[in-house]
């Protein structure tokens, strides 16, 4: 065989040449590290907790995709209580037992109040979110506290009717009688129905009642979208975003991520739309009346000739 034929085969199609095969070698090579690199490691001085290896890129993706919860029982059992489970280039410690849980949540809560700082969440409320923001600093502490401070206040503020010890009071069993009233209407229509999406537009009705100052009617298209907004935001996020721990697929089209940006937006929109409404309509005679139950007070200026100077 001549160096002719060679050089003939070696170009014919369908064969991958060795140029081809370095290549991809060395970009697969490339990935890893730079996924390795992006790995977050136990801080200097502190070991990881012990867990299964995992592959690379995808950690235990794989093993944990179907039933998550029994495969996290079965490797607990092998590994202890406080396990490390690698998803993605992510490392997530994963606590079990009764008794460990109570000592991160109950007995050391200021450790373990934050939130890991996930793509996907800073979407929601545009990353200042008391649920799902990863910042526990000054500024997430001041709206914890205004959020705490305004429900104590509608815990404590007057009711307009002598039925209910407050405003709090007053919303919940409002939302209770016309809730009761349609169960049994249903009832006498139906003879039997699922209480479900009843009960979700209740609790609903009760948070725009604290948060916006009306209640809504149960047929009403703006509460219905709030609810339906829930349920979508629920669903997006309880299917998780790989993207959030393979930063590779971040640079990939991503039906889920369109999807929980899509919901997230549509919220946004709808508060600020209430929002701009509430500052078009403020009154601040009425609102004091209403958080303290007592006439509005009134300042007038001294008059002049009541100074001693003069």
């Amino acid at each position: 065989m001549g160096p002719e034929e060679v050089m003939v085969q070696a170009s014919s199609p369908g064969l991958i040449s060795a140029t081809e095969v370095l290549v991809a070698a060395a970009t697969f090579c490339l990935l890893l590290l730079l996924t390795q690199t992006r790995r977050q490691h136990a801080p200097k001085g502190l070991r990881s907790p012990p867990g299964p290896r995992g592959l690379p890129m995808l950690g235990s993706v794989l093993e944990l995709r179907k039933d998550p919860h029994l495969v996290l029982t079965r490797l607990s059992r092998k590994y202890g209580d406080v396990m490390e489970v690698t998803i993605g280039s992510r490392p997530v410690v994963v606590l079990s037992g009764l008794e460990t849980i109570k000592q991160a949540l109950v007995r050391q809560a200021e450790d373990f109040m934050g939130r890991p700082d996930l793509p996907s969440w800073q979407y929601v409320s545009n990353g200042h979110s008391l649920a799902f923001s990863y910042e526990c600093g000054d500024a997430w502490k001041a709206r914890r506290k205004l959020a705490q401070n305004a429900l104590k206040t509608f815990s404590i503020a007057a009711s307009p009717t002598a039925s209910s010890s407050c405003l709090l009071e007053e919303h919940v069993s409002t939302e209770a009688s016309y809730l009761v009233t349609k169960f049994l209407q249903l009832m006498e229509e139906k003879q039997s129905f699922n209480p479900n999406s009843y009960l979700m537009v209740s609790v609903a009705n009760v948070i725009c009642a604290i948060c916006f100052g009306k209640r809504y009617d149960h047929d009403d298209q703006e509460l219905l979208s709030v609810v339906n907004m829930n349920t979508e935001f629920g669903d997006v996020a309880a299917a998780g975003n790989p993207a959030d721990f393979i930063p590779l697929l971040r640079y990939l089209p991503n039906r889920a991520m369109a999807a929980f940006k899509d919901v997230n937006a549509r919220f946004s929109a709808f508060v600020q739309k209430i929002v701009q409404n509430h500052y078009s309509t403020f009154d601040k005679v009425r609102a004091w009346v209403l958080l303290h139950g007592k006439p509005f007070p009134r300042f007038t200026a001294p008059s002049l000739c009541h100074n001693p100077i003069h």
